[in-house]
């Protein structure tokens, strides 16, 4: 008897044990699934191939697409499917005084003089909620514990929208001797190899005083043309 109770006793230790296990997984999937965006670290401006460097003024730009892949895997939605291309805008302040650029402008000007203005949150959110799941993707979820789903703002996920605020370019100043960074997001779903030829213009920057700084020309081939040293 008393060995039948040690079998039954163990028995029902191991199913407990399993179910911990299972229930650590789940939570384990849970936190992966919920992540917050996290904004890829930011370099000097001119360590950028795509890059436009005002020495006088001491104020450089540089752009960084996320056309391939493995970048834009920094997003859970996939923006290319949507017709965006992210670009991470990276702006050095290298002098004594602040750069104001809070009325800065950015302007995608292509091969063939096509001029993009970034889109805005009510272009990007309306193309996502549009897009509707086929049915035949593969679950996220590996198990059979569904996970909670979080509420839509107007067929957008939450953590898009979440994400997407996270994401943007939100600097009013560079202040002296630092980098700010973010990411705007352009429209080009109708638009074979975008970057091809295309310039990034930028406008609207300030010194201290008041003067506005000169324009920005960022050349995109030079991003499609860099080879990293071996």
């Amino acid at each position: 008897m008393l060995r039948s109770n040690m079998h039954r006793s163990n028995g029902e230790t191991g199913t407990r044990i399993a179910a911990v296990v299972l229930v650590v997984c789940a939570l384990f999937v849970v936190v992966a699934a919920a992540k917050d965006f996290v904004m890829p670290k930011a370099f000097h401006a001119k360590t950028y191939p795509a890059h436009d460097e005002h020495p006088a003024e001491k104020v450089s730009i540089a752009v960084d697409p996320y056309d391939m892949a493995d970048k834009a895997a920094v997003f859970s939605v996939p923006y290319a499917q949507h017709g965006f291309l992210p670009f991470h805008v990276i702006i050095s302040n290298d002098g004594d005084s602040a750069a104001f650029i809070a009325n800065m402008k950015l302007e995608l000007i292509t091969r063939d003089r096509t001029k993009i203005q970034p889109a805005d949150d009510d272009d990007i959110f309306r193309r996502i909620s549009r897009l509707k799941r086929r049915g035949d993707e593969p679950s996220r979820n590996p198990l059979p514990i569904p996970l909670p789903r979080s509420k839509d703002r107007g067929g957008v996920p939450k953590q898009a929208y979440e994400e997407l605020e996270a994401s943007k370019f939100r600097a009013k100043a560079v202040e002296p001797h630092s980098t700010q960074a973010g990411f705007f997001f352009f429209d080009v779903g109708d638009l074979r190899d975008p970057l091809a030829g295309a310039h990034l213009y930028v406008t609207g920057l300030s010194d201290g005083n008041g003067g506005e700084l000169m324009y920005f020309e960022i050349p995109l081939e030079k991003y499609l043309s860099y080879q990293p040293a071996k």
